[in-house]
C-alpha cells in the first residue's frame, strides 16, 4: 500500500471497520472546522452557481491576493495540479523531490521533458531556461518549511513559470508567496484546503495567479466543478477563523508528541524536522513494509515513501493524530523495540 488513505483495503484485510483504523498514512487534520448539523438547510434542489460567487469571496477573504491577481477552484488540489498543467504544456519541467507523484505522472502524459532536483542534496543545481518549476512548500514527505525569496528570483531571472504548491502552509505560522504575483506574472499558486480543515471527502482546492492567465485558464475549464454541499461547507470552515490559530498550536504540541514517540523507541536511524502536519522518519533496522505489516494486528497504518524519488523502503511518514491514537502508536512501537517473553 504505497498510496495514504486507502484505509478501506487495509480495513477489509483486517476485517474492521474503516472507522477502527489508526489512519497515520493520511496527513488530514484530525480536527475539522464544522459540525455537519449546521449544513442541513443546504439546498440541493438547483444548479450550483457555475461562478462560485460566494466560495470565492470566502477564499478571497482568507487567502487574500494582491491586486491583479484571481483565483480559480477545483475539484481538489489534485485536479488543479492536472488542470494547470494541461494548461500550460510545459516543453521542460523541473520537479524539486521528493514530492507528490501526481506531477511526475501528468508530466508524464503531457510528454514533458523531466528534470528532477534532488531537494536534500542538489537543491542548487542549475536548470533549463524557460522550464516550469515545481516546489511544493511545506515539503512532502519530509516537511520542511523553505524561504523561497531568492530561489524566486533565480527562478524569474531565467524566464521560468514557477508553480508553488503551498498545500500545507497553513499549519505553518508563516507568510505565502501570494504577493509576488503582483510582481511577476508566470508566477501560480496551488491550494489545498482539505488538509489544514480535516474534509479529505470534501474536494476543494484553488490556482492563484495574475487575473490573465487564470481567465485564459478558465476558458479550459467545466461549469459546475464542485457540487453545492461542498460549497457551503467549506464557506463555513473558512467563516471559523478562530479554528486557524486553534489547529496551529494543536499540531504544533501533537507533533511535538510525536516525534517523541518515534525518537524514544529505538526503530529509528533519522526523525526529519518537520514543519507541517506529519513527520518523515527513516528506520534503522527492517524496512517500511515490514514495519507496516507489524503494526497492522493494531489496526494502525503508516505511509511507506519509496514511491517518492530519493527515498527508500526505510523511509516511512506518519501523520500528526490526536493524543490518543500517538500514544497507541507510541506503545506499539515500544513493544516492537523491546518484545517480551
Amino acid at each position: 500500500m504505497k498510496h495514504g488513505g486507502n484505509i478501506y483495503r487495509f480495513a477489509q484485510s483486517l476485517g474492521c471497520l474503516p472507522g477502527q483504523v489508526l489512519d497515520f498514512s493520511a496527513n488530514i487534520n484530525p480536527r475539522q472546522a464544522v459540525d455537519l448539523n449546521c449544513l442541513q438547510q443546504v439546498q440541493l434542489g438547483p444548479y450550483a452557481d457555475p461562478h462560485y460567487g460566494l466560495l470565492k469571496q470566502a477564499l478571497q477573504e482568507r487567502y487574500p491576493g494582491p491586486p491583479g491577481a484571481d483565483i480559480e477552484v477545483f475539484n481538489g488540489a489534485s485536479a488543479a495540479i492536472f488542470a494547470l498543467l494541461r494548461f500550460l504544456q510545459p516543453d521542460d519541467l523541473v520537479l524539486y523531490a521528493p514530492l507528490y507523484g501526481e506531477y511526475a505522472h501528468i508530466a508524464g502524459e503531457l510528454g514533458c521533458r523531466l528534470h528532477i532536483v534532488d531537494r536534500f542534496n542538489e537543491l542548487a543545481a542549475d536548470i533549463p531556461r524557460r522550464s516550469t518549476i515545481i516546489f511544493v512548500n511545506p515539503s512532502t514527505p519530509d516537511g520542511r518549511l523553505y524561504d523561497l525569496k531568492d530561489w524566486l528570483a533565480k527562478w524569474q531571472s531565467a524566464d521560468c513559470t514557477i508553480i508553488i504548491d503551498e498545500s500545507f502552509l497553513d499549519f505553518c505560522q508563516t507568510e505565502s508567496i501570494a504577493d509576488d504575483i503582483a510582481r511577476y506574472d508566470k508566477l501560480y499558486l496551488i491550494k489545498s484546503l482539505s488538509k489544514f480543515y480535516g474534509c479529505a471527502g470534501i474536494r476543494i482546492g484553488f490556482v492563484m495567479a495574475a487575473s490573465p492567465a487564470i481567465k485564459a485558464l478558465k476558458r479550459l475549464e467545466p461549469a459546475w466543478k464542485l457540487s453545492s454541499f461542498d460549497m457551503a461547507y467549506m464557506q463555513q470552515a473558512l467563516a471559523n477563523t478562530a479554528f486557524i490559530e486553534q489547529t496551529r498550536r494543536q499540531t504544533h504540541d501533537l507533533r511535538g508528541q510525536l516525534h517523541q514517540a518515534l525518537s524514544s523507541c529505538g526503530l529509528f536511524r533519522r526523525i526529519y524536522a518537520g514543519q507541517a502536519n506529519f513527520l518523515l522518519a527513516e528506520l534503522a533496522g527492517m524496512d517500511g513494509y515490514q514495519l507496516q505489516e507489524k503494526l497492522a494486528p493494531s489496526r494502525i497504518l503508516i505511509r511507506v515513501c519509496d514511491n517518492f524519488a530519493g527515498l527508500t523502503r526505510r523511509h516511512v511518514r506518519f501523520a500528526v493524530k490526536d493524543e490518543r491514537a500517538i500514544a497507541e502508536l507510541a506503545r506499539c512501537l515500544n513493544a516492537l523495540s523491546c518484545p517480551t517473553g
